[in-house]
């Protein structure tokens, strides 16, 4: 049997975290083929160029996730989020995509997402300052294949 020793932290040492980093990730080489991962993202613009927000995510096999939405403060509330997530969706659904996920906190935009037809499919309460935490599907039905 091997002896060990534990150590707690506050932070994360930068040669721990990369060596776990590491680890992890040979490990979910040999499990599973994530190297057939792609990024999809989505941004908005003025005509000066000026970024409004954008969309950031992944998608792999028919599953897509937004893993984060932004829209510039000033913007808010004029359907750019609506706007951009629709035309992620676009985006997914071209590369074969017929199901999505995401997280959002209470504080962000869960009354958006589910105007745009996501559901809760899990919900984390018990959060500091009473913050909910979401789980959020949506299935976009017949994908066109990847040209």
């Amino acid at each position: 049997m091997v002896t060990f020793r534990l150590s707690n932290h506050d932070s994360h040492p930068d040669q721990e975290s990369r060596a776990v980093d590491l680890g992890l990730g040979q490990f979910n080489d040999r499990a599973a083929p994530l190297h057939e991962v792609r990024l999809l993202s989505c941004f908005a613009h003025d005509d000066c160029g000026q970024l409004l927000g954008g969309a950031i995510g992944r998608w792999w096999g028919s599953n897509y996730e937004l893993q984060q939405l932004w829209v510039a403060e000033a913007h808010r509330g004029q359907g750019l989020g609506a706007a951009l997530i629709t035309e992620f969706e676009i985006s997914a659904r071209r590369h074969g995509c017929t199901s999505c996920y995401l997280e959002t906190f209470s504080f962000q935009a869960p009354q958006l997402y589910e105007r745009l037809g996501y559901r809760a499919e899990y919900v984390r309460r018990g959060l500091p300052h009473g913050i909910v935490k979401y789980h959020m599907v949506k299935q976009l039905g017949a994908a066109r294949a990847e040209a």
